[in-house]
């Protein structure tokens, strides 16, 4: 089943250190490394740690390096640190979809416009889906149709992203002749 040709996802290129920021935030979703094209000298790097080191969180390796807890927990700390920030930050994000908007989300309100911030995929594709139909948002969708958890609807998970919702957009698939529902493919690893 495909979506008439509708594509909004965005495209996301190699993060590279932008030479005119006075300062670098790296943040993850992930524990891994920052890449190395950002380059050491001054770049703060958060994450999130994965939740197999639960009571075993290691101390970071490096100054300007945080692991947190949550994303939540680094949302919310990012939140807070931007609020307070002066200009000449460049904030680079790296993590699933839903994970990047909603850094970019909080960037843009705290006043950081799109050339300050940069974003990578990487990691799950799974998608984050709201129902158009009663606003819920649904986790971790892999297939091109899924079962609503607010309303119950079958929903055709389509290819138009918002970026302001962070979150693919998903429309009764069964609309028009109730209980036709297609067979359900994995579509996103």
């Amino acid at each position: 089943m495909t979506d008439q040709g509708i594509k909004s996802r965005p495209i996301y290129a190699a993060l590279h250190r932008d030479s005119s920021g006075r300062r670098h935030l790296y943040i993850s979703a992930g524990s891994g490394p920052p890449p190395e094209a950002l380059g050491p000298d001054g770049l703060e790097s958060w994450a999130v740690a994965p939740t197999s080191c639960e009571g075993t969180l290691r101390r970071p390796d490096r100054a300007g390096e945080r692991r947190f807890r949550s994303t939540r927990q680094l949302m919310e700390t990012l939140e807070r640190r931007l609020a307070s920030e002066r200009m000449g930050l460049r904030l680079y994000a790296e993590g699933p979809e839903d994970f990047l908007w909603d850094v970019y989300g909080i960037a843009q309100a705290q006043g950081l416009g799109r050339q300050e911030v940069f974003l990578k995929q990487s990691g799950s594709l799974a998608r984050r889906v709201q129902c158009v139909h009663c606003k819920t948002f649904n986790e971790g969708v892999t297939t091109t149709i899924v079962r609503c958890a607010g309303c119950g609807a079958n929903l055709f998970v389509r290819d138009h992203f918002s970026r302001r919702l962070s979150a693919f957009q998903g429309v009764k698939v069964d609309a028009e002749q109730p209980g036709d529902v297609p067979q359900a493919e994995r579509a996103y690893p």
